[in-house]
């Protein structure tokens, strides 16, 4: 079912995300190569705890027989790597990498979920056109956001848009509503057919979430049982936001 928030239910999310797109903020400021994808997740849950924040992604659950609870506070995913990557005291960013960070701070109760793509150091124009594109079909996505569209809207404009550029999205994984849960209804593919789908209204708080590959949208999961990459071994970016369904046009939560 999905979630309509009060107006005090808003205000308290409000919080949550403000923390999450801080995290972010900050997180830019240190990056580079050299550092561990491990250092980068105690920094990041440092800065959580420091604002009064509780980072809702560590212990997160598998829900597989034999694969453990998700033990960090970030995903941390590089190049091909798409989602849910594990922080690790070996894995060294380079000069060039790709890296997508996403996360969850949990406070008063909701969550708030944004995911980035950093270009570390001197990536190539292919990189970086790759990291646009997929923050731009955030944006085409959400001009769709407001009451009286459908899921369908949003999710068929980021597709176009991304596969008239020449990429592909990934179709196994989608964004969702959130609130109290990290995952709430509905889903919200990055591709499908304008029309389909509940009707957005206002109080409805969505994370809209693309994730674009270089090559073909074939994807496969590593022996951790988390770790999603591409199966050509092409480049891949992610680009989340919180956003809340207002009486117009929508709302970032979690940009600051």
């Amino acid at each position: 079912m999905v979630t309509i928030k009060s107006k005090k239910e808003i205000e308290l999310m409000r919080e949550a995300c403000k923390i999450t797109g801080l995290v972010y903020k900050e997180i830019e400021k240190v990056i580079k190569p050299g550092m561990s994808t491990l250092e980068l997740d105690h920094f990041a849950e440092k800065v959580i705890k420091e604002n009064g924040g509780i980072p809702a992604q560590k212990g997160y659950p598998s829900g597989m027989r034999g694969v453990p609870d998700f033990p960090a506070t970030l995903c941390v995913s590089i190049n091909d790597e798409v989602i849910h990557g594990i922080p690790s005291a070996h894995k060294i960013i380079q000069d060039g990498d790709l890296v997508s960070v996403d996360l969850v701070v949990l406070k008063n109760g909701f969550n708030g979920d944004a995911a980035r793509t950093f270009i570390v150091g001197n990536a190539s124009e292919n990189a970086r056109k790759l990291v646009e594109i997929t923050k731009q079909a955030f944006f085409e996505g959400i001009k769709y956001a407001v009451p009286g569209n459908r899921i369908g809207d949003i999710s068929h404009a980021i597709g176009e848009f991304v596969e008239n550029k020449g990429y592909s999205v990934v179709r196994e994984f989608q964004g969702h509503g959130i609130g109290r849960e990290m995952h709430e209804d509905p889903g919200i593919p990055n591709y499908g057919k304008p029309g389909k789908g509940i009707r957005l209204e206002p109080g409805m708080t969505l994370a809209i979430e693309p994730m674009v590959i270089e090559g073909n949208n074939d994807i496969y999961q590593d022996d951790d049982g988390w770790t999603i990459l591409t199966d050509d071994g092409s480049l891949s970016a992610h680009y989340e936001n919180t956003i809340l369904i207002t009486e117009k046009e929508p709302e970032i939560l979690t940009l600051v």
